[in-house]
């Protein structure tokens, strides 16, 4: 017995929420004709609403997921009012509203549902906007991530982390990539007497199918501690994710031209993207 009233309970319930609507009906005894209901296509967008009324009365409309603004606050039978469209609004396909009218005896009227649809340059814009927010946050996120790098020093192999910024590309007609660019990257080596390191240099890109392209770099190093020296480099770029980054793997050999025994070898896999630089 106690689970059937349960039961009962849920269905009440489940029944009630799925069926539960807006009353779009109208009530009152004032008629009410729109005449002009519509939103306008040029910024700044404005909903723009005229109608007429059986009798004189005051009348507000409420503006569904936004507010209610007043139309006439003195009794008149002819009502119009513009308003600024809120940028809430940008998000729905139609914007609907119940128009409210009161007449001289305090009676209140209201009509049915209405509904304008919203022009389709502000839908465009509105998922322009979300698609480049998207695009944004995810990039954000993505271009952040440090790449993993193996170090070979001295019969010694190490782990370690580096991230690199493209600062500044290079185009000379190309629209995948540029056709080279300057950029900074910190890389910390785990377990290793010489941890830290700041690099700075220019990488030349060959767009080379079937891959992505094939890269020329050489660097600058330094740990600031008087470990400095000099890192060329070979990259290459497998393929492309979100049109946005690149999947590569690098090579570099790092020396020092004064010493010996302090070069070392990394292997690296990572993510290249120039969204970020100054492109020149």
């Amino acid at each position: 017995m106690k689970a059937l009233k349960i039961f009962s309970l849920t269905l009440t319930f489940f029944v009630s929420a799925t069926f539960a609507q807006i009353d779009s009906t109208a009530y009152g005894d004032i008629e009410i004709y729109v005449i002009d209901s519509y939103i306008t296509p040029e910024q700044p967008y404005k909903f723009i609403l005229s109608f007429f009324t059986s009798d004189s009365c005051a009348s507000r409309i409420q503006v569904l997921f936004d507010k209610e603004y007043i139309v006439n606050e003195k009794y008149s039978d002819n009502h119009k009012v513009e308003i600024l469209l809120n940028e809430n609004l940008y998000k729905v396909e139609r914007l609907k509203y119940f128009i409210f009218v009161k007449d001289k005896d305090g009676f209140e009227s209201r009509s049915q549902l209405y509904e304008v649809e919203i022009p389709r340059n502000i839908s465009i814009e509105r998922d322009k906007d979300e698609g480049l927010l998207q695009v944004c946050c995810f990039g954000g996120i993505i271009f952040g991530l440090p790449s993993p790098t193996f170090v070979s020093k001295n019969s010694n192999q190490y782990c370690g982390l580096s991230k690199e910024i493209p600062i500044f590309s290079f185009y000379s007609g190309g629209y995948n990539y540029p056709v080279g660019y300057i950029g900074a990257e910190y890389s910390y080596i785990f377990n290793s007497d010489k941890k830290n390191f700041i690099r700075v240099g220019y990488k030349h890109i060959f767009q080379i199918k079937p891959i992505e392209y094939g890269s020329l770099g050489i660097n600058y190093f330094s740990d600031f501690k008087g470990y400095n020296g000099i890192s060329p480099e070979l990259s290459i770029g497998l393929f492309r994710i979100q049109n946005v980054f690149t999947f590569y793997t690098r090579y570099r050999y790092n020396f020092q031209p004064d010493r010996g025994r302090t070069d070392f070898h990394e292997f690296s896999i990572g993510l290249y993207s120039n969204f970020f630089s100054l492109n020149l």
